[in-house]
């Protein structure tokens, strides 16, 4: 292995992990959340050469995330990937308390770009003109996308909309 694919693969297997959570709180599907992961890391490792800092490696993989997955919900159905019969097997995570269960499902029903905002500022204690880069916003749109998804958050879970 070259220095560069060195290099790349231990900050793989730092970042990963984190970097699937992330995709995890904004997407709420792991299977979706480790071909968000993929597909940012793919496009980091095409760029490796040309990045220049590495401490400017977790922003730049986050914007590449979140861009995929604002994108990916203006995808017509014919472009999204279609599963195969055989599963990956992998260890099952922990129940989830209620709690969690029903933050996540309200999660999942703020809108994209607010889904985005939250998740940064409040997962990953981004501030507000972080989150702004990582989105290429303003901080206000930061702040009020901030504010209108809180509120839809609360709405959601104190009237959780169920499936029938």
């Amino acid at each position: 292995m070259s220095d560069r694919d060195n290099a790349f693969a231990e900050y793989f297997a730092a970042r990963s992990s984190a970097m699937r959570a992330t995709a995890f709180l904004l997407c709420g599907d792991w299977h979706r959340a480790e071909d968000l992961t993929q597909n940012a890391f793919t496009k980091l490792y095409l760029r490796w050469n040309r990045v220049q800092r590495h401490e400017s490696l977790d922003p730049y993989l986050r914007k590449v995330l979140i861009s995929s997955f604002i994108d990916e919900g203006r995808w017509g159905w014919w472009k999204r990937e279609r599963p195969h019969d055989a599963r990956i097997e992998r260890v099952a995570d922990p129940e989830p308390s209620e709690d969690r269960v029903t933050l996540m499902r309200a999660l999942a029903q703020v809108p994209p770009r607010q889904r985005a905002v939250l998740v940064l500022r409040y997962w990953q204690d981004l501030s507000v003109e972080e989150t702004a880069a990582a989105l290429g916003c303003t901080a206000g749109t930061v702040k009020s996308q901030a504010a209108r998804g809180l509120e839809t958050l609360r709405t959601l879970v104190a009237h959780p909309v169920t499936a029938d």
